[in-house]
């Protein structure tokens, strides 16, 4: 539960579906006061309705791909809570799985933009809250997806924004460790949302066939994220892989 001295503060993108309302729920039910951060108002609006939070969740309609959107996200945060203890960098999407070279230039771009520059840009606001407040420091939690480490066929954008998290991931816990910065990185497969639904009914695999695949709740992945959140700033967790345990992803292709 949150210190009786200091409500922690959290910002989540993406939080009105799938593992970032999830995460953004468990954050709320451990007592940190949460910015819900996504391009659908009424999702967010649901999520913190749900959460029964009242003052301590705050709806920022946010769409990452606009750096203006993104500071004033930071801004409402600080205005409201003034100060920020944990940045959940989970905001995401794909393209269509089309051959490679049949990828249109900006379909690339679209995702190149929410997966990696949206989550570079929080970084930085998050850094300057971060460096400047009193206690100083804080935790940034990336969303890297086990495409961050092997593909699935036709998902050269999406894959390689994961990839480029993981390198953002690492720059940030090496620039923040001065600051008293932590950042780690949840590597997640398959679990239940909106956009994993068509799991069930297959999905395409690297030796061109089509199999339904195994998935998870996302309410394992909230649980995670809710660990690395509460974990004491001289203690990090670099990376963790959260996933459905049946999927093909050791071995996949």
């Amino acid at each position: 539960m949150a210190s009786p001295e200091r409500l922690r503060v959290a910002i989540v993108t993406g939080a009105g579906t799938g593992v970032g309302r999830a995460s953004a729920l468990a954050l709320l039910r451990e007592g940190y006061a949460v910015a819900l951060a996504g391009r659908r108002e009424a999702l967010l609006q649901e999520t913190a309705d749900e959460s029964g939070a009242g003052e301590r969740a705050l709806v920022v309609r946010t769409d990452v791909r606009d750096a203006d959107a993104i500071a004033n996200l930071f801004a409402a945060t600080k205005a409201r809570f003034g100060r920020l203890d944990v940045l959940f960098n989970n905001a995401g999407r794909g393209a269509a799985p089309v051959p490679l070279e049949e990828l249109a230039l900006d379909k690339w771009r679209a995702v190149v933009d929410v997966n990696l520059t949206g989550a570079f840009l929080c970084t930085q606001h998050a850094f300057r809250m971060m460096k400047a407040q009193s206690p100083r420091g804080g935790r940034i939690i990336n969303n890297g997806s086990i495409s961050a480490h092997t593909p699935r066929p036709n998902s050269a954008p999406y894959t390689a924004t994961k990839h480029g998290m993981t390198g953002l991931t690492k720059a940030t816990a090496l620039d923040g460790r001065p600051h008293d910065i932590a950042c780690g990185q949840i590597d997640i497969g398959n679990a239940l949302t909106a956009m994993t639904a068509r799991m069930d009914e297959g999905v395409l695999q690297a030796d061109g066939s089509t199999a339904p695949e195994p998935t998870m709740d996302a309410e394992n992945v909230a649980k995670a994220v809710t660990y690395m959140a509460n974990l004491p700033l001289d203690a990090n967790v670099l990376f963790m892989t959260v996933m459905a345990t049946k999927m093909p992803f050791s071995g996949r292709g």
